[in-house]
Parts: structure tokens; sequence; C-alpha cells
């Protein structure tokens, strides 16, 4: 189909930056399966994770702020959550990326249930950590 052969065609033209971040999701590193170039709608995301409910777009410095407002409003009517990534964080500090990332999987807006959302290891410079207690407000 037309939309599988511009996602790989995406997929094929990856950025170096967006490469690493790549490596550091795949095969369920935080928990969960992410997607790359994930088509949503008339959209492609960066990265998915369909299950957990979150989008990851890396942004170089030219984005088009209004045109990703609005895509990102459209899909959070969609149910998903966005979060968005400058290139220059991903090169400054990935791990501080990477661990952002999992503590946006493991917050309660999250589509996994509250027991997958505990589980979910949180990297630290130090390595994995599962967390020690749940999430405030949860017993």
């Amino acid at each position: 189909s037309p939309e599988t052969d511009r996602a790989r065609s995406l997929r094929r033209s990856m950025t170096a930056t967006e490469w690493k971040v790549w490596q550091r999701l795949r095969g369920k590193r935080l928990g969960v399966k992410f997607r790359r170039q994930h088509p949503i709608g008339e959209y492609f995301a960066d990265f998915a994770s369909p299950e957990a409910g979150l989008v990851v777009e890396v942004d170089g410095e030219t984005h088009v702020k209004a045109y990703d407002r609005h895509r990102d409003l459209w899909m959070q009517t969609k149910g998903w959550r966005v979060m968005r990534i400058v290139l220059s964080e991903i090169d400054e500090d990935l791990d501080a990326v990477v661990e952002a990332i999992a503590l946006e999987l493991a917050q309660p807006g999250s589509r996994l249930s509250y027991g997958a959302r505990f589980l979910i290891d949180v990297p630290t410079r130090r390595g994995f950590a599962a967390p020690t207690s749940p999430p405030a407000g949860r017993k």
C-alpha cells in the first residue's frame, strides 16, 4: 500500500540522531513495543507505542511549530499522548531523554494497566532501576 511504502521510505531515511533513539526504544527495551514511522491517520509518528498510547517526535531546529501543534492536537483527540524532543537534547544527553520517555510511560495517563506501568524499568545513569514505590495517589 502507499502508506506502507511511505513508512518504509521514512524508516530508511532516519537521521543518525533518530537512529540513536531507536536503538534505545526497540525490542521492548523500555517494557513496551515501539514502532518507527508508525502511521496514525494521515501522519507518521517518528516513534509510537500503540500499547502505551505514546508518540515520541524528534524535532530538528527548523520544525514548523503551528503544523506540529495542529498535528499534536489531532493525535491527542485520537487518544495519543505526544512527547516532542529536540535533536540537540538527544545529542547532549541521550540517557536523560530515554529516562524522560520511560517516566512518561509510567504516568497514570498511559494506556498501560497500573501493573504494567509499575513494572517498567526506568533507566538511570547507573543502569536500570525498577520503581521502588507506586506512583503518587496509588497504594
